[in-house]
């Protein structure tokens, strides 16, 4: 089975351009198009259209992406049965958000990879930081086993519960105050759909701010280079309080970011995945219970 030319298709089903795959499976753009043209040579169809709009899928395209979809997962899950029955040991690849991964988050991460290690002792663990969107994809393709996110994302094939959440509060260089904030030294924080309606309604003045970032550690980077204001983690906001240079923002709440575990479908009753997310569950909760 040339699994290459499954994850070259599935990842251009997402991308829609040769170039974008090319780069997020480090291979040139010529490799990419030998691997569709192979693959569709195989299928007796054409999958894609390339137009200067784009790469799109055709109608024989669409129907063979489920069954891509379903070949790359028993793939996955063969490799899983054999590893599982031979001397090698179960090997989990474990994908976490960005936000939760780095800083002060990161040395509770390896709280959570510790009680994974004394709870699946047979297991091995690979982590790979990464974003909500491409974390699902690549549980829905079988290349992840479990994701700890903030943004789910629709799909049938991915089971989805929530196992906490965690706050983000506003720092300013400038005041304490609501009033001593301005939009011209706003950082806008834009962590997820959820978060960013939050924000919007909170804050609609500071809409129109000039800068923006999505990532926890390139706030707190901008902040400290540049002073301002600008939401960031709990933990980052203590502690760039405690540099002396920023305080917090009394009059406007902590914007609180729910936090999801998403596993396939069809591990939703398997008791090795169900204790990944008990772990992470227990774990945030301690976590806020200390951070109270």
């Amino acid at each position: 089975m040339q699994t290459e030319l499954i994850d070259t298709f599935l990842d251009l089903v997402e991308t829609r351009s040769f170039h974008r795959t090319a780069e997020r499976l480090n291979v040139t753009q010529s490799t990419i198009s030998a691997r569709v043209v192979a693959l569709e040579a195989s299928v007796g169809g054409r999958l894609f259209t390339r137009s200067r709009a784009g790469t799109n899928l055709t109608t024989e395209g669409l129907k063979f992406e489920a069954h891509a979809r379903g070949m790359r997962h028993a793939w996955t899950e063969a490799q899983r049965a054999v590893s599982a029955s031979g001397t090698k040991a179960l090997n989990l690849r474990i994908g976490i958000q960005h936000d939760l991964a780095t800083g002060e988050r990161g040395q509770q991460i390896g709280n959570w990879i510790a009680s994974f290690r004394k709870a699946l002792p047979e297991c091995g663990f690979y982590i790979e930081p990464d974003y909500s969107a491409q974390m699902c994809n690549d549980i829905a393709r079988g290349i992840l086993d479990f994701a700890v996110i903030f943004t789910p994302q629709s799909h049938a094939d991915l089971h989805i519960a929530s196992v906490g959440e965690v706050s983000y509060r506003l720092v300013s260089s400038q005041g304490n105050k609501r009033a001593d904030l301005s939009a011209d030294s706003y950082v806008r924080a834009s962590f997820a759909p959820a978060f960013d309606s939050i924000h919007a309604a909170a804050l609609p003045e500071m809409a129109g701010a000039s800068l923006a970032s999505g990532q926890n550690a390139a706030m707190v980077g901008l902040l400290t280079a540049m002073g301002g204001a600008g939401f960031v983690m709990e933990d980052s906001a203590e502690a760039l309080i405690a540099t002396g240079r920023f305080h917090m923002v009394k009059d406007v709440e902590p914007i609180t970011q729910p936090v999801y575990g998403v596993v396939h479908l069809r591990h939703r009753t398997s008791g090795m995945h169900k204790r990944l997310a008990q772990i992470v569950q227990r774990k945030m909760a301690q976590s806020r219970l200390m951070a109270a």
